[in-house]
């Protein structure tokens, strides 16, 4: 079995670019312990998709885009620009300190 080393998950928790949303999925199915050919099966996504997708390279649509967030337990919500700030400040209250991730 092939060992996954955990990618480290963005530092913002809003994601307002291609980059960090690739960032978050490759957070999540590294911390799930998959592989990228497993997470890409289970997902019935090509191998080359979902490498596009966390590289943010490439074209994938929305939809794809969105079911493989939801698959990895990634949440996507849409804030408006004046509610940013708070939603930032309030999803990172709510984040896991180190410790209480051990």
């Amino acid at each position: 079995m092939k060992r996954v080393v955990p990618s480290p998950a963005p530092s913002d928790p809003l994601t307002l670019d291609p980059q960090s949303f690739g960032q978050a999925i490759r957070a999540a199915r590294t911390a799930a312990g998959m592989t990228l050919v497993d997470a890409a099966a289970m997902m019935s996504v090509s191998k080359q998709t979902l490498s596009y997708l966390e590289k943010a390279t490439g074209s994938v649509g929305l939809t794809i885009a969105l079911r493989v967030a939801r698959e990895l337990g990634v949440g996507v919500f849409a804030v408006q620009p004046t509610q940013r700030e708070a939603a930032r400040q309030a999803l990172l209250t709510q984040a896991p300190s180190p410790k209480d991730e051990t």
